[in-house]
């Protein structure tokens, strides 16, 4: 199948460009980065392309919107040295990832539901109170402070951490994730983005976006693989020549 396509039809630079709405140097750029194979050149050096490279191009697009720009790139340029399996397991890392993602956000979620509600005539908190509530040492928390996790003040007399209601919100968020399992690097970005959002409660807004972003990712890894899929075929197997 492959020589067909090779044989089947002459493109130019431009009509592989406007076919894909890019623009010409975008398809050298390509070429030049090993998405596209190799193209033909004529007697007077101008490039021509065939139906091949048009599939190879829509097989790139269409792993970008899942995989992103140096994954898709990456999956390309191993099909196109003959090396399919490297691309078969960059794509098994992509949907791996997206595992993992899934499994964060349904931790976040677990966590966000698990926590209780703070009455606002909660008093403030000294780090032993906190720590004895949460099953930790007050050692525990002082690492947590200074991964960013927590933030508690000063007292301005003693100089004692003092944790607000805000603090505590922060400090059970943490724990539910600690358990778990996640790292102290993965929660402080969450942690930060509660802290924004001024409480959990926005926070559902954030996840129920995410959730939805994942769908979307889970829905254009699918479309790449068959693009993908439809590339390999008219390469031959394995991408054999």
């Amino acid at each position: 199948m492959r020589q067909n396509l090779q044989s089947a039809g002459r493109l130019r630079p431009v009509d592989l460009a406007r076919a894909h709405g890019l623009s010409t140097q975008a398809v050298r750029n390509y070429e030049a980065a090993g998405i596209l194979p190799a193209a033909s050149r004529t007697a007077s050096g101008y490039r021509t392309y065939t139906p091949l490279h048009a599939a190879a191009l829509r097989a790139f697009l269409a792993l970008l919107p899942g995989h992103g720009h140096q994954s898709a790139a990456a999956i390309m340029r191993a099909v196109n040295r003959d090396a399919t399996e490297d691309a078969l397991r960059l794509v098994d890392e992509g949907h791996a990832q997206l595992l993992d993602d899934r499994r964060t956000l349904e931790a976040v979620e677990a966590a966000v539901g698990d926590l209780e509600p703070l009455p606002p005539e909660r008093g403030d908190m000294f780090v032993g109170a906190l720590a004895r509530r949460l099953g930790i040492r007050p050692a525990t928390l002082r690492v947590w402070e200074q991964a960013g996790l927590v933030r508690p003040h000063r007292d301005p007399r003693t100089g004692y951490r003092v944790y607000h209601a805000a603090d505590v919100r922060d400090a059970l968020l943490a724990h539910q994730l600690r358990r778990g399992g996640y790292l102290l690097e993965q929660i402080a970005p969450l942690l930060a983005q509660v802290r924004s959002a001024g409480g959990v409660e926005p926070l559902e807004g954030m996840l129920a976006h995410w959730r939805a972003r994942l769908s979307a990712r889970s829905r254009a890894m699918l479309a790449g693989a068959a693009a993908l899929h439809t590339y390999l075929d008219a390469r031959g197997d394995a991408g054999a020549p």
